[in-house]
């Protein structure tokens, strides 16, 4: 697949900030060269790949309760994926360049940072 425009990535990326940054105690930085989203400024919970090394799609590595990887990645193979580095810990990942379900996508995403927030509190 080809990489989409910088303009494109730039809004599907808002988005997700939007989401991400809108649950109390959130923060942003950058995190081995990407965008990633914290708890509390210590547990990240969500991490952007913009077709870093190589990869084929913009997407988001996202933290994730047991059994939820699997699931999603059987149900779904086309937008949801194991990704490289997290996905031994349950974390998914999700492609956001081929009109991923933005409810669906939120709905994860609440649930990572609930999981991580859940652990610290």
């Amino acid at each position: 697949m080809a990489h989409l425009p910088k303009a494109q990535q730039e809004r599907l990326l808002a988005r997700v900030r939007r989401i991400c940054l809108s649950f109390p105690e959130t923060s942003e930085r950058a995190s081995h060269g990407e965008s990633a989203f914290f708890f509390r400024e210590k547990r990240s919970f969500l991490n952007t790949d913009v077709y870093h090394h190589g990869s084929e799609h913009l997407s988001l590595w996202i933290a994730a309760p047991l059994g939820a990887q699997g699931t999603l990645v059987r149900s779904d193979p086309e937008h949801y994926f194991v990704p490289p580095y997290v996905g031994y810990r349950g974390w998914v990942g999700a492609t956001l360049d081929n009109d991923p379900d933005w409810d669906e996508l939120e709905r994860i995403v609440r649930d990572a940072y609930e999981l991580v927030a859940s652990k610290k509190r």
